[in-house]
């Protein structure tokens, strides 16, 4: 064997030598670049994923803020109307014709008066006069007193142990705070 067929023969191993380590560079560099395409795909995949929950987290949160609004403008009418209907009462109390109200004054008066109590009637009560005159207020000892109040209808009671409001806005008052549940409920129903 000449030199020239050893060098012949070295450079033909050198060539496929090449060729192989060629091979296997691009082997690795495919492998290389579809691991790195599949870790790209796993980070969009990812990335989606993550802007939908967060679209929806904001979805969630802006139906929740609706959903709030809404229930207190229901709300916020219900109690409209609950105010309207305890102002309509009032209205009915203040109107009430004399012997509903003399019946009303002296009920109110048996049931909570004490002997020796002074009667302020409301400026705008029109049968003070005829309330002056029931039995019960000599029963009781009942004093009247010349002086009105701005009540809004009925009167107040002042005595040496107690004094009770009785004006038509606190029974309405006392009314609404035991019954406005109830009355809500026969109103709108239960929710």
């Amino acid at each position: 064997m000449g030199s020239a067929e050893i060098v012949g023969r070295i450079l033909s191993d050198a060539d496929e030598e090449c060729a192989k380590i060629r091979e296997n560079a691009l082997k690795e560099a495919d492998a290389i670049v579809g691991e790195a395409a599949k870790r790209a795909e796993e980070r969009l995949e990812n990335a989606r994923r993550e802007a939908q929950e967060t679209a929806k987290g904001i979805e969630d949160g802006k139906a929740a803020a609706a959903r709030l609004d809404c229930a207190k403008v229901e709300l916020e009418a219900k109690r409209r109307v609950l105010d309207g209907v305890y102002k309509t009462a009032l209205k009915q109390l203040v109107d009430l014709d004399e012997r509903s109200a003399l019946a009303l004054s002296e009920k109110l008066l048996e049931l909570y008066a004490e002997g020796g109590d002074e009667i302020f009637f409301a400026q705008n009560f029109a049968y003070a006069e005829k309330v002056a005159a029931l039995p019960v207020i000599k029963a009781k000892r009942l004093k009247i007193s010349k002086e009105k109040k701005p009540l809004g209808g009925g009167f107040i009671l002042k005595g040496s142990t107690s004094d009770k409001d009785l004006s038509y806005p606190a029974l309405l008052k006392e009314d609404m705070e035991s019954n406005l549940a109830a009355l809500a409920a026969e109103l709108f129903g239960r929710e």
